[in-house]
């Protein structure tokens, strides 16, 4: 548990630092941060999408994404995770616009890569957190840039992380499967298409509904299992 324990201090510290950081940035720069870091996440997003390797790839990943979004969507997961962030939000009475979609955006942003799976189950069943250190100062720096746009939600994704990776980490013999290439490879591809869709939301391109999209993880690994 020691990559997500330290994984979920950056967020807190990258947080800390956005908050009052972005306090003293007058709205115009806060909307440009916002703009820019749009645009780097569309990069990271497109960059993981070509990490799926010819022709039967794309397919699975297709069809993941296709039949995730449809359970997603019966499930109603990204409204799930608003009211999460409602509730959140209430309980520390905030009049922050932006703090579910702070919240939602970094929950995602955080966790839907593949240094969250293949790192957590290194440091479950080797002990190795190298993976997890790394993913951990490059969420702390994009926990300084969304804060800084979006508000105090982004601190509370700090929990998401800590249930999430830590969830796997405590699995991590049980998923060990999940390393293998072809997985990753797969599950990279369909989380970037994810994180294109977050880019689209802090872009104002278009309200895709990420959180609904999270059963393609689940069938993207399931198509590459039996296919």
């Amino acid at each position: 548990m020691k990559g997500t324990l330290v994984n979920t201090a950056t967020v807190l510290i990258g947080a800390s630092i956005g908050y009052f950081a972005g306090a003293r940035l007058p709205e115009r720069i806060r909307t440009i941060l916002m703009q820019g870091l749009g645009l780097v996440t569309l990069l990271i997003g497109v960059r993981m999408m070509l990490a799926a390797e010819g022709s039967n790839a794309v397919i699975k990943v297709a069809g993941a994404l296709l039949l995730g979004g449809i359970a997603g969507e019966l499930l109603k997961i990204e409204q799930g995770l608003e009211r999460i962030g409602e509730y959140l939000k209430n309980k520390i009475q905030t009049e922050s616009a932006t703090f579910v979609l702070g919240f939602v955006s970094a929950s995602l942003l955080f966790c839907v890569g593949p240094m969250t799976i293949v790192g957590s189950i290194e440091d479950g069943v080797r002990g190795d957190a190298s993976i997890l250190y790394t993913k951990s100062i490059m969420d702390g720096v994009a926990a300084i840039a969304l804060t800084s746009s979006l508000g105090v939600g982004v601190f509370f994704s700090a929990l998401t992380v800590l249930i999430i990776q830590g969830g796997l980490t405590l699995l991590g013999g049980q998923l060990s499967v999940l390393s293998v290439p072809e997985i990753i490879n797969n599950l990279t591809c369909t989380g970037g298409a994810m994180i294109v869709g977050i880019s689209f939301k802090l872009l104002n391109i278009a309200a895709v509904r990420v959180g609904n999209f999270l059963p393609a993880l689940v069938f993207v690994v399931l198509f590459s299992l039996w296919l």
